[in-house]
């Protein structure tokens, strides 16, 4: 099973939306907050517990506020301490959902039958970003590099700004004699995954390293826990440059990655293009909403490293009171409104009007565990 994520923005979804589904929706209106919602969203009580990606913690703040206001009677807690934290915390039945920039492995999918039932668990998008290539240069805003020149700055084979395989992509870049800091996730990262899974599609004959969420052991570099601990490190220190959730980045520079033969500036738009070859998961389930993205894009005018960060749920909970909370939490967070106060704290692209209809409908479908 390859594991791929995905960006976008609402408008320009819909095409990529299309690829979900055999038959794809031609309706343009985004699923209302009523419908998506569900009834079962009115005056549920309880506390769910999530785990998991740190990229959404921004998003998962405005959701639990909204949720709360909606459910006077319900809280959500949520840590994020990961991706991979999260689906193993998932898989240990110590959190009711996972949220993942990972959809889950074929063996963390034959696990999940063990605590969810034997329909297991399914991957639902929640929150869709581009992965910034950020960096920290005085005096520097914007820089071009080609896949192969991003794969040897995180291989630590460019070591100096000024290299010449930076500058002859930047002629009119004053580039400074400054030592490249590469600052890496320490911890099992979903982020990581998607971003060592562009280097591993693009830059194949430099990035010879196996994709998974933990960065290769023998590239040693500053490193740093979460996405807010990449950014900090980042921030603080210059010359440094980092990969991120492109809405975490704050104030730090950007990478324009070549594609084809024209330089991408990162943006919702450009991520969402990317998503025009997306294609479901083979073998994935009716319910389970997993994407494969072409990482190795030559369209121009698309912004490859990009992101899905997704939501995962039992099939069946043990009891009506935990099953009607996660389909009450589930629903809201792809509603219009949802994905709106998401977009409001954490500056993330809103899911389209067709993946909103098929997640809720899969939502929907959590039953009690016979």
């Amino acid at each position: 099973m390859k594991l791929n994520r995905l960006g976008s923005a609402a408008a320009v979804l819909s095409v990529a939306a299309i690829a979900l589904t055999a038959c794809g929706s031609d309706n343009p209106t985004a699923a209302s907050s009523e419908s998506a919602a569900g009834s079962s969203a009115a005056g549920v009580t309880g506390t769910l517990t999530g785990i998991g990606a740190s990229s959404q913690n921004s998003a998962m703040e405005a959701w639990s506020t909204g949720f709360k206001a909606a459910n006077s009677g319900a809280t959500v807690q949520y840590s994020p301490d990961g991706s991979g934290a999260g689906r193993e915390a998932f898989l240990a039945g110590g959190a009711q959902f996972a949220g993942s920039d990972a959809y889950l492995k074929e063996d963390e999918a034959q696990k999940a039958k063990e605590v969810c039932g034997p329909d297991g668990a399914f991957n639902i998008p929640a929150y869709v970003s581009p992965i910034a290539i950020a960096f920290n240069l005085e005096g520097v805003d914007e820089i071009n590099m080609d896949a192969d020149t991003i794969a040897k700055v995180f291989k630590k084979e460019i070591t100096k700004w000024n290299d010449e395989a930076i500058a002859k992509q930047n002629p009119d870049v004053d580039l400074p004699d400054t030592a490249i800091t590469v600052v890496h996730r320490n911890d099992e990262s979903g982020t990581t995954e998607n971003f060592v899974e562009y280097l591993k599609a693009a830059a194949g004959d430099v990035w010879t390293y196996d994709v998974s969420g933990d960065w290769p052991s023998d590239i040693q570099s500053e490193n740093a826990k979460g996405t807010s601990g990449v950014v900090s490190t980042t921030t603080s220190t210059n010359g440094a440059i980092t990969y991120a959730d492109h809405s975490a980045v704050g104030k730090l520079s950007t990478v324009n990655v070549k594609v084809g033969d024209e330089y991408t500036k990162i943006s919702a738009e450009a991520a969402a293009k990317a998503l025009d070859a997306a294609t479901p998961v083979e073998g994935a389930s009716e319910n389970d909403l997993a994407l494969d993205l072409k990482r190795d894009t030559t369209e121009a005018g698309t912004y490859p490293i990009v992101l899905v960060s997704y939501h995962i749920f039992c099939s069946s909970y043990k009891d009506q009171a935990t099953v009607d909370l996660v389909k009450a939490f589930g629903n809201y967070v792809v509603s219009d409104e949802g994905q709106k106060a998401a977009q409001d704290s954490a500056g993330n692209a809103p899911i389209s009007a067709a993946i909103a209809e098929k997640a809720a409908k899969a939502i929907d479908s959590i039953t009690v565990a016979k």
